[in-house]
């Protein structure tokens, strides 16, 4: 299962070294990609709302804050460059069209729709257009919404992978729904995974017990670092333990098969010996002298 993970996207110098930093630490852990996300400030955000005031290690106000978040291009491209030496894949995430349109100029193998643009038609159909797996986030939408995002990647052809998402930060447990990947799956007959906001793994879990086909979680060297959406994040020490047991749920999850393991037929014939059982298959049961 492809289970890409997210990484925060600052840019400016000492993010960047920070970034470096996530990478060595986060690419080893057996994960298959990494995700950021790509915003023209101008076209996401108002004047007014950019000019306002905020604290921040960037400056005073919105836009610095904002602007402290972005990379441009030559920093993507050493983003591209480390992943091809660790084999890890990466994409992102765009708000607007040219953010999108900026993605194009690298060799993405996967593009992704976040929750808040999920509403977007035009958007939608840019993404659409371009042919690539694309993950679908489904946080803060409606069945509508959904519906009509499928319908969108379907009459263009485009292979999609929907995304159980519940846009809280962090989210609170009683709030995760995770029943709606198997009811996403019914409807829509895709693939289904899961973004996670929560704090802790349990309901990440749980997402992969029933059935997510990807896994998404926000990522961090430490949950007490700037920014809005730490507390939701995952550490490296926690990051190796999820992915560890999702590689191991995995494999416990089998294929769902009725029949008997192989591997349990020496325990059968030692724990019914007293039945007269004996069987060298498992197509049927033999009984020495009859059925008890």
């Amino acid at each position: 299962m492809s289970r890409p993970t997210r990484a925060p996207t600052p840019s400016s110098s000492r993010n960047a070294r920070s970034t470096r930093y996530i990478r060595r630490n986060f690419s080893i852990r057996r994960a298959d990609a990494v995700k950021f996300q790509k915003r023209t400030l101008d076209k996401v955000y108002t004047k007014e709302f950019l000019d306002s005031p905020r604290e921040s290690p960037w400056g005073t106000t919105q836009r610095h804050q904002k602007e402290g978040l972005e990379f441009n291009y030559e920093q993507y491209q050493e983003i591209g460059r480390y992943c091809r030496e660790k084999g890890i894949k990466w994409f992102a995430s765009a708000w607007d069209l040219d953010s999108q349109r900026f993605l194009q100029r690298f060799d993405l193998e996967f593009n992704k729709i976040a929750s808040a643009m999920i509403v977007s038609e035009e958007l939608l159909r840019e993404v659409a257009s371009e042919g690539k797996y694309t993950y679908i986030s489904t946080g803060m939408s409606t069945t509508r919404d959904i519906d009509r995002a499928v319908d969108i990647f379907k009459k263009a052809g485009c292979p999609f992978e929907l995304m159980h998402c519940v846009s809280t930060y962090p989210m609170a447990e009683e709030d995760a729904n995770l029943y709606r990947i198997v009811k996403l799956r019914e409807r829509y007959g895709c693939k289904v995974g899961y973004s996670g906001h929560e704090v802790g793994l349990s309901l990440s879990y749980a997402a992969v017990a029933l059935g997510a086909t990807s896994l998404e979680r926000h990522i961090t060297l430490s949950r007490a670092m700037y920014g809005s959406d730490q507390s939701a994040s995952v550490e490296p020490a926690g990051f190796r333990q999820l992915v560890g047991a999702v590689r191991k749920i995995e494999k416990a999850l089998g294929d769902g098969t009725l029949d008997m393991n192989p591997k349990e037929m020496p325990v059968a014939k030692k724990l019914r010996a007293h039945l007269g059982w004996e069987s060298d298959s498992l197509e049927g049961t033999v009984y020495k002298h009859g059925k008890p």
